[in-house]
């Protein structure tokens, strides 16, 4: 019974000291719905079970839509809750690809990120991760993907993406890969750098952009924050997989190092935990990496706080 008593002591106070790691924290890449995909979870109730965990803000991502009118509204109506909702502009097919207007609009209304391509990528069709795999798995049966890809045949930048970073800088918003190759984020990333963007992000480099532990040196080096995706690490239900081991994720954040290293979901899909309880699961196994309470939270709430601008 003593003994029983010592481990749910122990259990409790894990349980609080990861509760208190959530205050402040901001979730860079939410699922949540109403999509295309099926989502277990939607827009104000991601907000509310954020506010409830103390979470500073949130940024929604949909692969077909900017959700910034959304965001706004949320924060204007449910500004109580005290969590900033943020979204951003994905440069797919459903936007009109490399559309400069649809990044101008975005932005306008208060978008803070811009993708290149996610789902539409040229990549990603090509990925064993992406369209062979039957990623992404929609609703309803769309029209075939027109692949796109920021390169020229001479694997120059094409000038209409030039013109979206000018937009990017201009604005001071941030630039993230998407599902772009490696071989394609870094001449865009020195393009952009070269225009004057700011603020670069690599969206989970392990997984459909192919980056290596060497290209995430060198992506920090060049000033990018790296994003790694917590529904990877975890058991998710719907995916036939096992998560990938710790180990994975403690060699990628001692690549990029804890200072530009941010730790996001990219959760609330059907089927999978909802955004909060991956953060809960994730920050667990960082502790067992041996990361310190000051490493974590800079990973989940000073990064991103400092990506973003807040």
């Amino acid at each position: 019974m003593a003994a029983n008593l010592k481990s749910d002591s122990t259990d409790d106070a894990l349980e609080e000291r990861i509760s208190r790691l959530l205050v402040g924290a901001v979730d860079m890449h939410c699922h949540s719905g109403p999509s295309v995909m099926a989502r277990d979870i939607n827009h104000i109730e991601a907000m509310q079970e954020a506010a409830a965990a103390g979470f500073r803000a949130m940024l929604i991502k949909d692969h077909y839509y900017s959700a910034t009118p959304v965001t706004e509204m949320l924060n204007q109506t449910y500004g109580h809750l005290k969590v900033t909702m943020f979204s951003g502009v994905p440069l797919n097919n459903a936007l009109g690809g490399f559309n400069k207007h649809a990044v101008d609009h975005g932005i306008a209304l208060g978008a803070k990120l811009v993708w290149l391509p996610t789902f539409s990528s040229k990549n990603h069709c090509e990925s064993r991760y992406g369209i062979k795999a039957g990623f992404p798995h929609t609703k309803k049966k769309l029209l075939p993907i027109d692949q796109l890809t920021p390169l020229d045949a001479n694997g120059n930048v094409k000038d209409e993406v030039k013109e979206i970073l000018d937009l990017i800088a201009q604005n001071d918003v941030i630039l993230a890969g998407g599902h772009c190759h490696v071989s394609e984020i870094f001449p865009v990333f020195e393009e952009a750098k070269q225009r004057g963007v700011k603020r670069l992000l690599v969206n989970h480099p392990s997984f459909i952009v192919d980056a290596t532990l060497e290209d995430v040196r060198q992506f920090v080096a060049m000033g990018a924050y790296i994003e790694h995706s917590l529904c990877m690490f975890i058991p998710v239900a719907r995916r036939k997989r096992d998560p990938f081991p710790p180990e994975d994720l403690d060699q990628l954040i001692k690549a990029g190092t804890v200072d530009r290293t941010i730790l996001a979901s990219d959760l609330g899909q059907q089927g999978a935990d909802h955004p909060v309880v991956g953060f809960r699961n994730v920050i667990k196994i960082c502790m067992g990496l041996g990361y310190s309470d000051e490493d974590i939270h800079k990973m989940v709430s000073r990064n991103p706080v400092e990506l973003l601008g807040i």
